[in-house]
């Protein structure tokens, strides 16, 4: 008998949950505490990165490490105060569902902290249709190293043949490439289709509510016929 089932994997930050630009706003407060000024647009195009990447992404190799656990302890602080101002985007509780009760395995491949993480499934209210969830903790490496990824498929008892991944950022496309998982992105996230299809997205919608008006016609409903 066969026991491989299909299965999706949901980045959350920027795809499920309207987050992104309070992580870049976040950021933007943490490096001006050590008086680094970095643009805030720059902020957010690095947004989906671990913020250990994030941080020698935008101050470079040349920086001062000593202050990066500072910086990431910063922003975390900040972005914590912005937790009642989270809310999932149209749609995404329902698209979700949908793909649950399409039978495909809903798992959510997050890099948030695990605390950050509660707030943002309480956000969706979307637990009886999600299987699993992964956390910062979970991944050795961020992304766009694939590590989330791979803790999401054990998470999910999932394997990458047999996925889709729903993100947000060219680093969500980069993750799941690695793994030969195709991807489906949203610009709800802030990030262009244009650069999204560049970096490798097999499809890309507006938004979850544009993902599931069109979902029987996309790879995600292929998938689950």
């Amino acid at each position: 008998m066969n026991s491989r089932k299909p299965g999706v994997l949901f980045d959350v930050d920027g795809t499920l949950i309207d987050s992104n630009y309070f992580h870049a706003l976040s950021w933007w407060h943490a490096f001006r505490q050590f008086d680094h000024t970095v643009p805030m647009s720059a902020i957010h195009r690095a947004v989906g990165m671990g913020g250990d990447k994030l941080v020698a992404h935008l101050l470079g190799d040349d920086r001062n490490t000593e202050q990066d656990a500072e910086l990431k302890a910063s922003h975390g602080a900040i972005f914590s105060t912005c937790w009642p101002s989270l809310i999932a985007f149209d749609g995404a509780r329902d698209l979700v569902r949908a793909c649950a009760d399409r039978g495909l395995t809903a798992v959510l491949a997050s890099s948030a902290k695990e605390r950050d993480l509660q707030v943002l499934r309480t956000a969706l209210d979307a637990d009886d249709a999600i299987t699993a969830a992964t956390s910062s903790s979970d991944a050795n490496e961020s992304k766009p190293a694939p590590d989330i990824l791979l803790a999401a498929l054990e998470a999910g008892g999932l394997h990458a043949e047999d996925v889709v991944f729903v993100g947000d950022s060219v680093w969500d496309v980069y993750a799941s490439a690695k793994l030969g998982i195709p991807t489906i992105a949203v610009t709800c996230g802030g990030t262009s289709e244009a650069e999204l299809r560049e970096a490798g997205a097999a499809e890309a919608y507006e938004n979850p509510r544009a993902l599931l008006n069109a979902l029987s016609e996309s790879a995600l409903g292929k998938l689950a016929a």
